[in-house]
């Protein structure tokens, strides 16, 4: 299982301050989303996660300054959420520098033929954003007279052609069972994202047959080490 470092921008900054050294009162701190992709990276992350934050109020990325920065500087895979609501915008995400997108749920459950084309141009690096509670899922405004169960939307948009989703938690821990059910009935790559405190739960993540693990906050304010977790899901 990879651990994959999260990073929010707005307005070509990191929303939070990186700090390595934070600790040791050594280093120096920084918000510029490259120089703190580049520290990751260093530490063993096989993949960076950005998050424009700006990008969902405009509907399209915007911190492209930035994703360039963040793609110039590290040699590995870059995935971008934020703004990426169809083929327009990943094309412009692939520009700036981004191999990987993240498309919200909405997208994908409702418009196919954006959903379709967007496969056409990303394949297998296009990940569809799900919110994993059973009670998000409930509330959201479907299209439908019966909203479906994350097995069923899951299920519906692997036979649409998605083999990657980014299963979200909020700040809930993820259900394991779930998770393991989930993945054992289906043909797609599983990232878990939010809901990650310590290195047990990315143990069990790594058990329950989890691809990846995206961790933002947790990174920044020391509750988890990225060496340590790089070791538990190896």
């Amino acid at each position: 299982m990879q651990v994959i470092p999260s990073i929010d921008i707005t307005k070509d900054r990191s929303r939070l301050v990186w700090w390595p050294g934070a600790a040791s009162g050594s280093g120096t701190p920084t918000d510029r989303p490259d120089r703190i992709a580049r520290g990751f990276v260093a530490m063993g992350a096989p993949a960076i996660h950005l998050v424009d934050l700006d990008g969902p109020g405009l509907g399209r990325p915007t911190n492209l300054s930035a994703i360039g920065a963040v793609s110039r500087a590290v040699a590995v895979p870059l995935q971008l959420a934020g703004g990426v609501d169809g083929p327009e915008q990943i094309e412009l995400a692939f520009a700036a520098g981004a191999t990987r997108v993240v498309m919200p749920m909405w997208v994908a459950a409702e418009a196919t033929d954006r959903l379709a084309a967007s496969l056409r141009i990303a394949g297998d690096w296009l990940a569809v954003g799900l919110d994993a509670r059973p009670d998000r899922l409930a509330e959201y405004p479907w299209k439908r007279f019966i909203p479906p169960t994350l097995p069923e939307i899951v299920a519906e948009l692997v036979n649409a052609g998605v083999r990657r989703f980014v299963l979200t938690h909020g700040g809930a821990k993820p259900d394991m069972a779930a998770l393991r059910s989930l993945i054992a009935g289906m043909d797609a790559d599983v990232l878990v994202a939010g809901g990650v405190t310590s290195v047990e739960t990315i143990a069990q993540l790594r058990d329950a047959g989890v691809t990846a693990v995206i961790l933002g906050e947790v990174l920044f304010n020391g509750a988890i080490d990225l060496a340590a977790a790089l070791r538990v899901a190896a």
